[in-house]
C-alpha cells in the first residue's frame, strides 16, 4: 500500500524581510510625498481654511507652517525619528498659543494632513489594490506616530503656559508688601485651597528673609471659610515665621472661622490675632518700638 508523502512544513518567514519591505515601502511613499509637495501643501493648506481651523492666523501664516509642518512630517517618515519634530512642535506651540489656537484646532489640520496623503495614495495605486493595501500598512503606523507627537506637543506645552498662568495668578493673589522696615503685611482675599495655602508660606518665609523682617501681620479679612487642612497650614505657617525670627499677628478673623477653629480644636497658643487690620498695625509698630504722636507733639517749642 502506497504511503502518502509528508508535506515539508513551511519556512519560517524572515522578519528582516519584512523590516526591509517596510522600510522599502516608505521609501516609495516619502519619494511620492516630496515629488508632489507643492500640490499636497497648498491643498492641505486649502483644507485647513475651509473647515476654519487656525482662524487667529492669515491665510499666508497657515501656508508657511503648514509648509514647515508638512517637511518635518515628512522628514519624521524619512527617518523614523521624532526628536526634531517634537522640537518643532513645541515651537510651533509657544508661537501659536497665544494667538488663541486651540487644541481641537491643532488636532484637526494634523488629521487633515493623514486624509490629503491618504486620498494621494488612493489615487496614485487606485489599480494595484495589493500595493496600496501594503503602503498603507507601512504608512499607517508611522502616521498616527507623527500625530501623536504633535498633538501630545501642543498639549503639553499649553498646560506647561496655563500653569505659568495659574502661578503668576497666585502670587498676584497673595502678595507680601513691606509696610516699613522690619513690617510685612500679606492681606489674603478668596479662596485658600492647600495649594495656595503652600504658596503662601513659601511667599511669606522668602520676603522674611529678605526683608530681614521681624513682624507680620496676616489679614484674612477677604477669607470667607477655612477647613481644617488650612487652618493647620496657618498655624504651621506663624511657626515657621517664628523659627526665622518674626512675630505673626492674625488679623480679621470672622466669628465664622473663629468658631471653626475652635471646633476643630486648632492650637491657637502661638498665634497672636488682632480683630482688624489697624489694630494689628498698630499692634506691630508697637512691637517694632514705633510709637505714634500727634503732629502738634513733633511742632517745635517757641
Amino acid at each position: 500500500m502506497a504511503t502518502k508523502a509528508k508535506e515539508a512544513p513551511p519556512l519560517p518567514q524572515d522578519p528582516l524581510a519584512h523590516t526591509e519591505s517596510t522600510a522599502a515601502l516608505l521609501r516609495e511613499l516619502v519619494a511620492h510625498l516630496r515629488q508632489n509637495r507643492t500640490q499636497l501643501r497648498e491643498e492641505w493648506a486649502r483644507r485647513i481654511t475651509r473647515a476654519q481651523l487656525l482662524t487667529a492666523m492669515t491665510e499666508e501664516e497657515i501656508f508657511a507652517e503648514a509648509t514647515s509642518v508638512y517637511d518635518n512630517y515628512v522628514e519624521a517618515l524619512e527617518t523614523g525619528t521624532f526628536e526634531a519634530l517634537q522640537a518643532y512642535a513645541r515651537n510651533l506651540s509657544e508661537r501659536i498659543i497665544p494667538r488663541g489656537v486651540e487644541t481641537h484646532e491643532v488636532v484637526g489640520i494634523v488629521l487633515l494632513l493623514r486624509d490629503v496623503l491618504a486620498r494621494s495614495l488612493f489615487g496614485k495605486y487606485h489599480e494595484d489594490f495589493d500595493k496600496l493595501n501594503r503602503i498603507l500598512d507601512a504608512y499607517e503606523p508611522a502616521a498616527n506616530r507623527v500625530a501623536n507627537t504633535v498633538a501630545v506637543g501642543f498639549v503639553q506645552e499649553r498646560e506647561r503656559i496655563i500653569r505659568q498662568q495659574q502661578e503668576a495668578i497666585r502670587e498676584l493673589s497673595t502678595p507680601v508688601l513691606q509696610v516699613r522696615e522690619r513690617l510685612l503685611i500679606l492681606p489674603i482675599i478668596g479662596v485658600i485651597d492647600p495649594q495656595r495655602a503652600r504658596q503662601l508660606t513659601e511667599q511669606l518665609l522668602r520676603a522674611i528673609r529678605t526683608n530681614r523682617a521681624k513682624v507680620v501681620v496676616i489679614d484674612i479679612t477677604g477669607v470667607a471659610a477655612m477647613d481644617s487642612n488650612v487652618a493647620n497650614h496657618l498655624v504651621q505657617t506663624v511657626e515657621a515665621s517664628r523659627l526665622l525670627g518674626a512675630t505673626v499677628i492674625v488679623t480679621g478673623l470672622s466669628p465664622e472661622i473663629a468658631q471653626t477653629l475652635v471646633t476643630i480644636g486648632v492650637d491657637l497658643s502661638e498665634m497672636a490675632t488682632v480683630g482688624d487690620l489697624q489694630g494689628g498695625i498698630e499692634e506691630a509698630e508697637r512691637l517694632l518700638g514705633y510709637k505714634v504722636l500727634p503732629l502738634e507733639d513733633l511742632a517745635p517749642k517757641p
